[in-house]
């Protein structure tokens, strides 16, 4: 494990839930850096620590720098923290193509904690293009792993003539649907 890494796990985090912040945003700084195996190195920790990284890594999506957030989305999809979901649906529109298809990957690692916040998303910003495309991704992966009863409808307006139009429609009722809801309070993963 990495030094930075070590000395965060070792901190009083028992005690205090922000301990070793100040090492966390060492860490999310360093992302930045211009030094490709800093940022590796700087993101390899922050996936060690894991859940105490999330929060500053979610801050760290809407940097300015593209490496920054880049390296953020990355070690997003490799925690794997449902907590991070509506923040890497919010990286589905990123300007950058490598960013959004981290978030698309990490969403769909997320499985089923991926479709509350990506079907509000589509409710609300079915005229993005890139949140369409993205959306469209995810959902023919989670397909894949039993979710295509619930979403076929949402599938199939993303990918029909006017998805700006039909997209919030089929959104908003597969939120509705009580057999999503009942899935969505499971919380025992399916297995792939």
């Amino acid at each position: 494990m990495p030094k930075a890494a070590r000395r965060v796990k070792s901190s009083n985090a028992a005690t205090d839930p922000v301990a070793g912040s100040a090492d966390v945003r060492a860490l999310i700084a360093a992302l930045a850096s211009d030094d490709g195996s800093a940022r590796h190195h700087a993101r390899e920790s922050l996936v060690a620590l894991g859940k105490p990284a999330v929060r500053c890594l979610m801050e760290a999506l809407r940097d300015p720098g593209e490496h920054v957030r880049w390296e953020a989305a990355k070690a997003l999809s490799e925690i794997r923290d449902k907590t991070s979901a509506a923040a890497l649906v919010t990286a589905l529109e990123d300007p950058s193509f490598g960013i959004r298809w981290l978030a698309a990957e990490g969403l769909v690692g997320l499985r089923k904690y991926t479709l509350p916040p990506l079907l509000r998303a589509l409710e609300k910003r079915a005229d993005s293009i890139w949140l369409r495309e993205g959306a469209l991704h995810i959902l023919h992966q989670l397909a894949k792993r039993g979710l295509n009863d619930e979403m076929g409808p949402v599938v199939a307006a993303l990918e029909g003539p006017v998805p700006t139009l039909e997209v919030p429609l089929a959104a908003r009722d597969a939120l509705e649907k009580p057999r999503l809801a009942r899935r969505l309070r499971d919380n025992s993963p399916k297995s792939p």
